[in-house]
């Protein structure tokens, strides 16, 4: 591949000097930043994130704070999933639609008070289409990007590195709730949650003057504990089952389709945008979803465009995002599949740029 001139559009993160330091070998773009992918090899950092811990620069998942009076009545619009319920200090994970009920974005929601809310969203313009919805509907809220970037910590040493530098009490944040802690004299909300299956936090840094100062202290307080720079890992992520959002879905999507039907409530979700679209999905089903797909591969290109899935000669679906798993032998995959071929165990096969592959549809992913 080509290489990606680099310009003031494409921006830098509080982080980026740690990043480079660390030996960062790869970018991608994502909300017209740079977010890493690669340090020392896509298996050397999957095998350690399993092991130890890792700081990862995950500046990319822009806030859209929403305050105001209206800021609550504004988000439910967003969603359908029921908000009524949610308090501060929570995060819920959050299908936003159209009106159609298409997938714009699949962000976590923090709720920092009734009328404050940050959207850390996926790669995408949600801040344009959440502006849009507030002055369409004359609504009395401010939507903004402030001046807030995430580090993630993950890893099975998450909690122990953490410790160190905000104290033991940091240990008692519960999954998806945040809490409020100081570094340096500057308060941060701190959320037990991360885009991977190995356990950790992301620290909302609200500033871009205190990144690397809160850098250098993990990193320096995680020396004995082999803390190294990571960044999300494709084969870990596909073997928990965790999307991407213009990978795996697409606004021609619903959540069900996805996967997500869980976190509709569509019939108490009253005044989400998207609700009469989706009330019909909901009782016809979708007819076509998400599934884990394991391939018959020792080695596999990289699935940068959708690879179809084949039941004989006729295409049942494809696959958006797969890889070699190290840790399970074979190929791993997320695939979006027709009902008809959807069932676990339905054998079917994969055309890739290097060939066709045999393949198989999953009861669950792996991890």
């Amino acid at each position: 591949m080509a290489m990606i001139s680099a310009s003031r559009r494409l921006r830098r993160t509080p982080f980026s000097e740690g990043v480079e330091a660390a030996g960062v070998k790869a970018y991608t773009i994502y909300n017209r930043m740079l977010l890493p992918t690669v340090f020392r090899s896509v298996e050397e950092d999957y095998s350690h994130l399993k092991d130890a811990v890792q700081l990862w620069d995950v500046s990319v998942e822009r806030q859209v704070e929403v305050r105001g009076p209206d800021a609550g009545k504004l988000i439910q619009m967003l969603t359908p999933r029921d908000l009524r319920g949610m308090l501060p200090g929570q995060c819920y994970y959050m299908p936003v639609v159209d009106e159609t009920g298409g997938m714009l974005n699949d962000p976590v929601v923090v709720k920092l008070s009734e009328d404050r809310w940050w959207i850390s969203i996926a790669d995408s313009d949600l801040l344009l289409w959440v502006k849009g919805v507030a002055y369409g509907y004359r609504l009395d809220v401010l939507v903004d990007e402030p001046d807030v970037s995430p580090l993630a910590v993950q890893g099975p040493k998450a909690d122990d590195l953490m410790a160190r530098v905000f104290g033991d009490s940091i240990r008692d944040v519960k999954f998806f709730r945040f809490g409020w802690f100081d570094f340096q004299g500057r308060s941060m909300a701190i959320a037990r949650s991360g885009y991977s299956k190995q356990g950790g936090f992301e620290i909302y840094v609200e500033g871009s003057d205190i990144g690397m100062p809160l850098w250098n202290a993990l990193m320096e307080a995680g020396k004995d504990l082999d803390v190294h720079a990571g960044c999300p890992n494709g084969i870990e992520r596909i073997e928990g089952g965790l999307l991407s959002y213009g990978n795996d879905m697409t606004d021609d999507n619903t959540p069900h389709e996805c996967g997500l039907g869980r976190f509709c409530n569509t019939a108490t979700a009253i005044g989400c945008i998207g609700r009469d679209a989706l009330l019909r999905v909901s009782m016809e089903g979708p007819v076509q979803q998400i599934r884990p797909i394991a391939i018959d591969a020792k080695a596999l290109p990289g699935c940068d465009r959708a690879w179809p899935l084949m039941a004989g000669s006729r295409r049942v679906g494809q696959v958006t995002s797969a890889a070699i798993s190290p840790d399970f032998g074979e190929g791993v995959a997320v695939g979006m599949v027709r009902m008809t071929h959807w069932d676990a165990g339905t054998p079917l096969h994969l055309e890739t740029p290097e060939g066709s592959f045999d393949a198989e549809v999953r009861e669950d992913f792996w991890i």
